[in-house]
């Protein structure tokens, strides 16, 4: 049960306006045709899951960048075209990608 359907639980007369009634906002990420790079990477002893390949903006580049971290809870940056993600998450990046419409490609063990 989400907000919504617990504000028209508690407000079972209220109409919203059109003003109330904003969709969730989508941001819209260039999607591409070439698969993106997902690989694994050891660098001073530590592990990295590196995302290469992405040949759209750098502004969606760095909002892809942001959602990923986010949403794994882990730190990371953006370098060279790259997005290094601390830790090995290759298979939990690999469906959030997939599921944004991105096609993957697993390199490496």
């Amino acid at each position: 049960m989400d907000l919504k359907d617990q504000l028209k639980n508690l407000f079972p007369d209220h109409e919203p306006s059109e003003l109330e009634t904003t969709e969730e906002e989508n941001q819209d990420i260039w999607l591409q045709d070439d698969p993106l790079i997902c690989k694994y990477e050891k660098r001073k002893g530590k592990a990295n899951t590196i995302i290469e390949g992405y040949t759209g903006a750098d502004s969606d580049f760095k909002i892809l960048a942001k959602e990923l971290k986010t949403t794994l809870g882990v730190g990371g940056s953006t370098k060279n075209d790259q997005i290094i993600i601390q830790g090995d998450y290759r298979p939990e990046i690999m469906k959030i990608l997939k599921e944004k419409g991105f096609q993957v490609k697993r390199v490496g063990g």
